[in-house]
């Protein structure tokens, strides 16, 4: 079972709440980044020139490099101390947002992207050991539903933000504003994270030598599973990218091999597989994995049906989904409160929800006369959001809730990587089902004129259709995982009565 971190048990409720809210709002803002970027495309492409697999790398880079600092960094910081990592990573991450800002081609604009990847995910991983070492019991519930709460709202709000931000500046030179907005607030946050984290290491890890070659071996591993997603663009990419995947078996078997035998020798490797042993953990991070493989790719694909296919602005676009981050928000605060008490089941139920929200939403979005669609969508998102509030960060809880807080770094950051990895393998899955339908229509002839919403329709659709999928699949995991638990806790009974 976790334990709490002797290096916070010194410090007063008021301290430690002030140092989550510092975690938080850094978590919140590099959330944000993932999704308002993604509405500044267009504006990049007119100020910068860029082509289309330029803009591909801004989005691309930054997700890989996000996905490849995770696990290590989330070691790291078990070793050594998290409140370094979480400064080292803020600092660097709002730098390489000043120089993204600055960025006089789209070159420079994309290494600097990449760069600013690689920052959000040496912070983040610091998020959620600070939180196992700052929190038990139900208090660690409460702090896991309000950073659920922020991080709903930091994903439903990107595109609102980044829309209006986009207006403010000017359609050529609007993007810029994106990056800027994360300069004072990252010096804001620095300063206080100076001030109100714990600080000292974990000092809890028998062996602090740093798995270097382990280390290696799981970020070519972790490349080489996400580049043939990432770079898809739904146009009929060449096959040829699908053999990396070839390569992953290969350095992930490697991977394995060397870390087993790394703990043979006794040292502490990159990821310790006895993890993977508790249910809680395994079925959490199944979950949440398949979960993030439907979320992101049906948001964007709101994103594109409304712009593309209603020929909504930016802003009135991502002004739809507010709803979601409203209830959603409620969902995670409530549902960290009671999570404790309710368990698995409220996790069932918020899955439940999100899969009748999002039929709703494909409804909304197909039988409704275009004027209304929006207004509907927007109704349709109340019921995902307060389904999609119950299952993050309750499920967050329960996969972690065994976990020892020395371990609690990496073990966050695998669950964070499991997110990444399912967003871009749902996003790429998505995006080439909805394009190749649009596509295919326009070269029918069925695109233009009023067969274009047709079109969009049967786009949306379909594409909405695979994304519902996973989230009936997750919901599966989590009956699955509600039902094991169950059986547990009445053997367990059982065991107690009879040695009474």
């Amino acid at each position: 079972m976790s334990t709490a971190d002797p290096s916070a048990t010194h410090l007063d409720d008021r301290t430690r709440w002030r140092a989550f809210a510092v975690c938080v709002a850094v978590a919140a803002l590099t959330i944000l980044d993932l999704s308002k970027v993604n509405v500044g495309l267009p504006s990049i492409e007119r100020s910068l020139g860029a082509t289309s697999s330029s803009l591909q790398l801004i989005v691309a880079g930054y997700a890989l490099a996000f996905g490849l600092a995770l696990v290590p960094a989330g070691r790291l910081g078990d070793l050594k101390s998290r409140r370094a990592l979480f400064i080292t990573g803020l600092i660097a991450f709002t730098g390489s947002s000043l120089l993204c800002a600055l960025a006089p081609t789209i070159e420079v604009l994309i290494v600097t992207r990449i760069l600013q990847g690689f920052a959000a995910g040496t912070q983040m991983p610091q998020v959620i050991g600070l939180v196992q070492q700052l929190f038990r019991g139900p208090e660690r519930g409460r702090a896991f539903g309000l950073f659920g709460a922020m991080i709903g709202i930091s994903t439903a709000l990107g595109p609102t933000i980044g829309g209006g931000l986009i207006a403010i500046g000017g359609e050529e030179s609007g993007w810029r504003l994106l990056f800027w907005m994360n300069v004072p607030l990252g010096i804001a946050a620095l300063l206080f994270a100076i001030k109100l984290l714990p600080k000292g290491s974990q000092g809890q890890a028998r062996d602090k030598e740093l798995d270097i070659v382990g280390i290696l071996l799981l970020g070519a591993a972790i490349v080489t599973l996400m580049l043939p997603f990432v770079l898809t663009t739904g146009a009929g990419d060449s096959g040829t990218r699908w053999l990396w995947l070839i390569a992953f078996a290969v350095f992930l078997g490697l991977f394995v091999a060397w870390e087993l035998r790394y703990k043979r020798r006794g040292k502490s490797p990159v990821v310790h597989f006895e993890l993977f042993r508790l249910s809680s953990y395994r079925n959490g991070l199944s979950i949440v994995a398949v979960y993030f493989a439907a979320l992101p790719a049906s948001f964007l694909m709101v994103t594109l049906y409304l712009q593309e296919g209603l020929g909504l602005s930016p802003l009135s676009a991502g002004m739809v989904s507010i709803p979601f981050a409203a209830t959603s928000a409620v969902g995670s605060y409530v549902g960290g409160r009671i999570v404790d008490r309710v368990g698995r089941a409220l996790v069932v139920f918020g899955l439940f929800m999100v899969v009748v929200g999002f039929v709703l939403l494909m409804l909304a979005a197909v039988l409704t006369p275009p004027e209304v669609t929006p207004w509907a969508m927007a109704g349709a998102f109340l019921v995902g959001g307060l389904g999609g509030g119950f299952v993050v960060s309750p499920n967050q809880t329960l996969t972690l809730a065994e976990i020892p807080v020395e371990q609690s770094g990496v073990a966050g950051s695998m669950q964070q990587l499991g997110q990444r990895v399912g967003t871009a393998i749902g996003t790429a899955v998505a995006t080439s089902i909805f394009y190749g339908i649009v596509r295919g229509s326009a070269g029918d002839g069925g695109a233009g004129g009023g067969g274009k919403l047709d079109a969009y329709h049967d786009a949306f659709r379909s594409g909405t259709t695979f994304t519902v999928s996973l989230m009936a699949l997750a919901l599966v995991l989590a009956v699955g995982d509600l039902v094991v638990r169950r059986r547990a806790a009445r053997r367990s009974e059982s065991e107690r009565s009879k040695s009474r």
